[in-house]
């Protein structure tokens, strides 16, 4: 099933899905070792939109649209991670959109991103245990390292 997917520069009413997203358990599954579900409430939304989406220093985030479902199903990012040196990427895709295809086109869709703004490599630290590691491998990344919690993934762009 063929899909329509764009990305989409939130405005700041739009955080509403974010914080949706973000609250899902099921969703933040991936994210159980360090808490779950993550705390998005209106008072953090001003200074992540500042930061995020207005004056964004080596950072880059978009909402996923599928036109198919007329919604926001998920959202994709990179920062520079300075702990690391690296560029970091991040791909969401809501629980109930998961399956669809979305994952992938969202994760090439900002690898071109990243190429266009002149970013020549890109990492990924995924949790052992989350399947998204083989849709990361199936879009060319390979695993760099791991240890007990993570594993790093690079990709070449």
């Amino acid at each position: 099933m063929g899909h329509m997917l764009a990305l989409v520069k939130p405005g700041y009413e739009d955080l509403a899905f974010r914080q949706e997203l973000l609250a899902d358990k099921e969703t933040m599954s991936y994210n159980a070792k360090w808490g779950g579900t993550i705390d998005f409430s209106l008072k953090r939304w001003k200074e992540w939109y500042g930061e995020w989406v207005l004056y964004p220093d080596r950072k880059y985030y978009r909402y996923l649209y599928s036109a198919v479902y007329n919604a926001f199903v998920g959202e994709i990012a990179y920062h520079f991670d300075n702990e690391y040196e690296c560029y970091i990427c991040d791909v969401i895709v809501k629980s109930c959109y998961r399956g669809k295809g979305f994952g992938r086109i969202g994760l090439m869709l900002l690898l071109d991103a990243a190429k266009e703004q002149g970013i020549t490599v890109i990492y990924d630290n995924i949790a052992v245990d989350n399947t998204a590691v083989r849709l990361f491998e199936q879009c060319g990344f390979r695993e760099i390292w791991r240890n007990e919690d993570f594993i790093m993934l690079e990709r070449i762009l």
